[in-house]
């Protein structure tokens, strides 16, 4: 795998690296939970390349020993400018715990998937070793964990809202999202000799300041002050709201500054970069990856990296606002997608690797087909703080036209040494069945649907109904189960015509927000006439930041204001589950009693004729 790849083509990881490539000191140095693989799907991977890009000296320590003496953190010593610290592509308490809070035996990130390589709350542990030892150098926090940490948050695993991880972590800084424009904007700052307490107007960041310092900014954004810490923890509807006003401004293209007083300081928070431009994302992909794990795994298997290093990314963001969902908290509603130009070239560069046997294994992004859509009238889209755009229905102004995705997996299906190119990715079959009443964009998503299925499938087809009943299906934020049943139908009809054996792969969701027993007894029944026994189900996780997770805590629709009741005892959520396994024989009299109590006799007529 490593044949002609010189191990200078990584960035440097050792000292002993670093002395070969002739560096004397270091600009910026790199904390990373995961392995370092050095593939754009791999947030550490891309900051690093980032800040080559602009000419610095950029080592990677990735997952280090925190429980020994710390040479991990001493090996490098101190960078000129900062360090920067990423818990890993995942938030590190999800990465660890089951929705039961079990320790899971596994982790996707680390060589042979072996867990421990990481400890709890990363980010938090990192900087605070970091602190202790370099207490002058600076600290810069990003990935997943900290940018959904950013505000007070309910943290399921301690069960309690703890304060932005800034407080936590002691860092200078957090870059939220997709950090690339902000990052390149710190580091040019910082060339011209810019104070890092001076660095208060860079978009996509936030930090703190004494409460009693002058918290103006020299930007135009406007300032919205939010409900204290003391004050979520004082009264759940106080957090309820700050959440209805940070998911807005999250999801705003003119969005104001969030201004959130805890103890005797202030977290600021500015709002985001425009959305990147064609030209901007592309950019981020034509950056030197040797698209490999670092060769200090060789003879190891890291199992994220297997599942994606033949997969392409089409796009950022994702409108659909799911309630349960980060993907826009994190990567935004508004979508980034990059050229066909762009996307065939690393498609070109997957066909050379030396493993490659003639399948790419996803082409997709965060929900597959949303590539290339935007807003008709973009005017509208500019006063739009709505963190869905497709629910509770596909807004008119939306372009939701497959045209554009059409003609690239044609032009991916020519390349002679493609095979097949799967969607591994979730789609969403709402955009492709609702109707218009614009003929052409009508017809081409039936197109698509027929592309889709007929030459993109790997013989399953990902897609998330997650629930049955439209109740809890509004609360998710997801279309009625109607669009499904149709879907089935279309999946089956295209699969007869093309004399193909397809299965349609459902996930659902058990014990979220407004979900009771009644309606998991009702999705059993629905799943076994559609002839479905259920693989892909998990009992809903409140992680940070989402929707789902504020009514989970507050027991409030941060919207309407309304009481919502969430199953939270490992009993109610057991109750909940066992539903989806009702073919399973050991589970058989526990429903057919549950049943009989909710005087449900047409379910078990339906469940066990």
């Amino acid at each position: 795998m490593y044949n002609d790849i010189p191990l200078s083509s990584f960035l440097p990881t050792t000292q002993k690296e670093i002395k070969a490539l002739g560096w004397e000191e270091l600009d910026v140095i790199l904390f990373s939970g995961d392995a370092y693989i050095d593939h754009p799907s791999f947030g550490i991977a891309v900051m690093g390349r980032i800040l080559e890009q602009q000419g610095l000296k950029v080592a990677i320590v990735p997952q280090p020993n925190w429980r020994d003496d710390l040479r991990d953190f001493k090996k490098l010593g101190k960078p000129r400018l900062f360090f920067g610290v990423s818990a890993g592509s995942m938030d590190s308490m999800v990465n660890h715990y089951t929705a039961n809070k079990r320790l899971r035996s596994n982790d996707a990130y680390t060589p042979e998937g072996r867990a421990g390589y990481r400890p709890d709350y990363a980010t938090v542990t990192y900087c605070t070793i970091l602190k202790s030892l370099y207490p002058d150098t600076p600290i810069v926090i990003g990935g997943v964990e900290a940018s959904l940490r950013r505000v007070t948050h309910y943290d399921y695993w301690s069960d309690k809202l703890l304060p932005s991880i800034l407080v936590d972590s002691q860092a200078d800084l957090l870059v939220y999202g997709m950090g690339e424009k902000a990052i390149v904007e710190l580091v040019q700052l910082l060339q011209q000799n810019i104070p890092f307490q001076q660095l208060h107007d860079i978009p996509q960041t936030a930090f703190l300041i004494d409460k009693t310092a002058n918290s103006q900014s020299t930007g135009e954004w406007e300032s919205l002050s939010l409900f204290s810490h003391e004050e979520c923890i004082a009264s759940k509807i106080n957090q309820a709201k700050n959440f209805r006003v940070i998911e807005e401004h999250s999801n705003s293209q003119k969005a104001g500054r969030l201004l959130q007083d805890v103890g005797t300081k202030t977290v600021i928070i500015n709002p985001p970069y425009p959305t990147m431009t064609e030209k901007e994302i592309d950019q981020t992909y034509t950056l030197p990856y040797t698209r490999l794990p670092h060769p200090r795994y060789k003879g190891k298997t890291i199992p994220a990296y297997e599942m994606i290093k033949h997969s392409v990314t089409l796009h950022r963001g994702c409108f659909g606002g799911c309630a349960f969902c980060t993907i826009s908290a994190h990567q935004g509603k508004f979508i980034a997608s990059r050229s066909e130009k762009s996307i065939l070239a690393e498609i070109e560069k997957i066909t050379q690797m030396p493993d490659f046997k003639g399948y790419i294994s996803d082409i997709g992004g965060p929900s597959a087909n949303m590539y290339k859509m935007q807003g008709i009238d973009l005017t509208i889209c500019e006063k739009c703080k709505k963190p869905s755009c497709i629910h509770p229905k596909i807004c008119k102004n939306l372009d939701t036209n497959h045209a554009p995705l059409i003609e690239l997996y044609k032009k991916v299906r020519s390349i002679k040494e493609i095979k097949k190119a799967f969607v591994g990715s979730g789609i969403r079959y709402d955009m492709i069945l609702h109707k218009t009443g614009n003929k052409q964009t009508d017809a081409s998503n039936m197109e698509y649907a027929n592309e889709l299925i007929a030459h993109h499938v790997s013989g399953r087809l990902k897609v998330a109904p997650e629930h049955t009943n439209d109740e809890v299906l509004n609360l998710m934020r997801k279309p009625s189960f109607e669009y499904f049943e149709t879907f089935v139908k279309l999946f089956n009809e295209v699969n007869k015509q093309h004399h193909l054996n397809q299965q349609l792969i459902p996930y659902f969701i058990s014990s979220h927000p407004g979900c009771k027993q009644q309606h998991m007894a009702e999705l059993a029944a629905k799943t076994k006439a559609l002839d479905f026994k259920l693989e892909q189900v998990q009992d809903f996780t409140p992680t940070p930041m989402t929707l789902a997770t504020e009514m989970y805590y507050t027991g409030i629709h941060p919207y309407t204001l309304e009481k919502i009741s969430t199953p939270n005892t490992p009993q109610q959520k057991l109750n909940q589950r066992k539903f989806f396994f009702w073919y399973q024989k050991e589970y058989k009299n526990e429903i057919i009693n549950d049943l009989k109590k909710m005087n449900r006799m047409d379910l078990i007529k339906k469940l066990y004729p």
